[in-house]
């Protein structure tokens, strides 16, 4: 260290710095320097002690340091439903078994505790940001705020009452509430959440779109999950829900299309052109038989293709490193091309990919300078991910959320050598076991 060494907050020196952009790029024996949450420099180890005295030092010489994993399409609540009702297709699911549930436990205590089980899983496996979508916003966001976690908390809109809102009237006044209360917040945003074409009508559609241009946030929906879906609103409008929301003026560079499992060359060409970005849920879309997303000919097109894991109502887990595993040798099996959707692609979609889907692109999903600290350290030296060729590929192909020693988001540490940082497991668990007991009562 130089006596002119600048203060820093802190330093992270890592094996291995997979910065993301520029793309597929390892940095060997490289820092990232931090400073008020914000990342100043990525450099070479000892070029980093010479430039700066940092408060903190934190050395990984066994990891891979990569952006935070952005969830860029979950139900986090739903944490509390994990295997209710499985093996089962997505309407039977939903329409008999998750809808009945919801309706007699949902509410402020069930949505609280529900994303604290969420935001303890994630961070134990690398996710630094959630793109949610349910009930109770401002109990999601107040929750995501407390503990620290970068998020996009849907305001829903949906065309039957429920415990948050009794008509179309009310859903807006509280999205509109909601939203200025997280106005200006630097973890927690806002996006319009319609659940879907066939629970969302016209003119709800339209008010989202005139309201998401005016209050400058995106649209988040689920399109085109399965063929019934489609079959349904053809024969109801003699149009497919994308071609639907293509008339009410709605696919543009604010759609967050999740799932579109049944596209069209047509539809998939419209999203390029309009800007629009697919999250793709390649197990929750399995483990319900919704079908095949097209994820290579979606990222050949030029579409923003970003990963999600849907709600743990149908996936069941939170994890994003399976989750970049499924999506790169399931892309490759419905492409029937071994070369398609590449690892260093995988962890793109993971991370960049999901920060420009929800908006976030300028400040997390890479390791550059100017943007917020949302980093995670994988340990690459386990048996499982032995020997080590291609970081990249083992990242995406071998590696488990359980190598993921250390998370940091905007620059806080909440993750250390796999110790939760600022919420408890016990509690965490207690509530979890307590909601159990009642589900299971009726259930």
């Amino acid at each position: 260290m130089s006596p002119a060494a600048i203060e820093i907050d802190l330093l992270i020196e890592a094996r291995w710095v997979v910065p993301v952009e520029p793309h597929a790029v390892v940095l060997d024996n490289h820092a990232v320097a931090i400073d008020g949450g914000r990342i100043e420099a990525v450099l070479p180890i000892a070029e980093a002690r010479a430039a700066y005295a940092p408060r903190e030092r934190v050395e990984l010489g066994e990891h891979a340091l990569i952006p935070g994993l952005v969830n860029s399409h979950t139900h986090n609540p739903m944490t509390l439903l994990r295997g209710l009702a499985d093996d089962l297709p997505l309407m039977t699911w939903l329409q008999q078994h998750i809808w009945p549930a919801e309706a007699k436990v949902i509410g402020p205590e069930f949505v609280r505790d529900g994303v604290e089980l969420a935001v303890a899983e994630m961070l134990r496996g690398g996710t630094t940001c959630a793109n949610e979508n349910y009930f109770f916003p401002d109990v999601i966001g107040a929750t995501y705020r407390r503990l620290g976690f970068r998020a996009v908390v849907g305001l829903p809109v949906i065309e039957f009452p429920t415990a948050w809102a009794k008509s179309q009237d009310e859903y807006f006044e509280r999205a509109g509430e909601v939203h200025d209360s997280f106005r200006g917040d630097g973890l927690v945003g806002t996006a319009f959440a319609p659940h879907a074409p066939y629970t969302v009508s016209d003119d709800s559609f339209e008010r989202i779109r005139v309201l998401a241009d005016q209050l400058d946030i995106p649209v988040h929906l689920h399109l085109h999950e399965t063929a019934t879906e489609v079959e349904e609103e053809k024969k109801k409008s003699g149009l497919r829900p994308f071609q639907r929301l293509q008339k009410l003026g709605l696919v543009n560079d604010r759609l967050i299309a999740v799932h579109m499992t049944q596209v069209t060359e047509g539809e998939i060409a419209a999203c390029a052109e309009a800007g629009v970005s697919v999250v793709h849920c390649p197990e929750s879309n399995l483990k319900l038989a919704s079908g095949f997303c097209p994820a290579e000919k979606l990222r050949r097109a030029g579409v923003n293709l970003a990963l999600g894991t849907d709600g743990c109502a149908s996936n069941n887990d939170l994890d994003m490193v399976s989750e970049i595993r499924t999506a790169a040798i399931l892309a490759k099996a419905v492409a029937g091309d071994a070369a398609a959707f590449d690892a260093a692609y995988a962890l793109r979609a993971a991370t960049l990919n999901g920060a420009r889907a929800i908006g976030l692109e300028d400040r997390i999903g890479s390791i550059e300078p100017g943007k917020q600290a949302d980093l995670a350290a994988v340990r690459l030296t386990d048996i499982e991910t032995q020997p080590l060729f291609h970081i990249a590929s083992q990242l995406a192909y071998a590696a488990g959320r359980h190598q993921v020693t250390d998370v940091w988001i905007a620059g806080r540490r909440k993750l250390a050598a796999r110790e939760l940082i600022g919420l408890d497991p016990t509690e965490v668990l207690a509530k979890a076991h307590a909601w159990r007991e009642r589900i299971a009562a009726f259930s």
